[in-house]
């Protein structure tokens, strides 16, 4: 898995989300993320195996 970083871009893979595009904000551990919507713009956590990098 690669790694995530602030400002990298990613897809949602998993639920109801899935296909939106994202942007990482925040990196609380080496599994979850905080993400902001490209669409919202809320932010949500995430787990990073349902994210697939851009």
């Amino acid at each position: 898995m690669a790694v995530m970083t602030l400002g990298r871009k990613c897809l949602v893979l998993a639920g109801r989300r899935a296909g939106e595009k994202v942007t990482v904000v925040k990196v609380l551990d080496t599994n979850f993320v905080e993400c902001e919507s490209d669409k919202s713009k809320k932010v949500r956590r995430y787990n990073i195996r349902h994210l697939e990098p851009i």
